[in-house]
């Protein structure tokens, strides 16, 4: 099953690093985030890639096309440097399909630009690559499949360390819990969608704003969800956590 990642955003909250590297190649350990995110996928035996570029595209095709397998791959080395022999791989089985979408197009009209790259696909997986999970993928895709339904979306408890207050017309607080002890759950950018979807969308449009309404008032869009672990790079505290899972 092919993958749409929308890589294209600017990622304005991660200043320290989106005004030289895009958002998908912010490092986490060795690697980016996007890296980490397509192993996933890989792992559930999901290969063939289709990255959705605008914002920095060339760092992302440069990353790929100097790509270098021993920077998380055991190797055996001769010859003082000259010999290499690689005992593992990542990317040797992935097809990665580079599409420049547009500096400034929007989720639906990133989806929209790659169609005729999806093509045949009766079903396809879709992220905004910039948050990472242990959801069961397998389970996911079979509970879709089953449903007969155009599009679905894996909702999260929302993860922010905000905490919600309760109060009346006098202003006194009556209650506060934090978010994530609370009924509230986002959209975790985990997406499962057959070719209908397309239909859905018109030009311009914000894939979860008015296409997303459409498919709701047909019964059309699913919630997946999930409470298990579920954390998206936003911000520069966002990716320090990440980086204390890799130490």
């Amino acid at each position: 099953m092919k993958v749409v990642l929308f890589c294209g955003g600017m990622g304005m909250r991660l200043r320290d690093y989106s005004d030289t590297v895009p958002k998908p190649l912010v490092p986490i350990g060795q690697r980016p985030i996007l890296w980490h995110l397509m192993k996933y996928y890989a792992h559930f035996g999901h290969r063939d890639f289709i990255l959705c570029l605008g914002y920095r595209a060339e760092a992302i095709k440069d990353y790929f096309i100097h790509y270098d397998e021993r920077l998380s791959n055991d190797f055996r080395l001769r010859r003082g440097g000259s010999e290499i022999e690689l005992l593992g791989s990542d990317i040797a089985d992935w097809t990665i399909t580079f599409v420049d979408t547009g500096l400034e197009s929007n989720i639906g009209q990133r989806l929209a630009a790659v169609r005729p790259h999806l093509e045949g696909e009766e079903m396809f997986l879709a992220n905004y690559a910039d948050g990472l999970s242990d959801l069961d993928l397998d389970a996911y895709v079979e509970w879709f499949r089953a449903s007969g339904r155009v599009a679905s979306l894996v909702s999260v408890v929302a993860p922010q360390t905000f905490h919600l207050v309760e109060s009346g017309e006098d202003q006194f607080v009556s209650g506060m819990r934090h978010v994530s002890r609370s009924d509230v759950r986002v959209n975790g950018g985990y997406f499962a969608f057959r070719q209908e979807i397309f239909d859905a969308i018109r030009p311009g449009e914000e894939l979860v704003e008015e296409p997303f309404q459409r498919l709701i008032e047909r019964k059309e869009l699913l919630a997946h969800s999930h409470d298990g672990f579920w954390l998206s790079m936003d911000t520069f505290k966002d990716k320090s956590r990440f980086e204390d899972l890799v130490r």
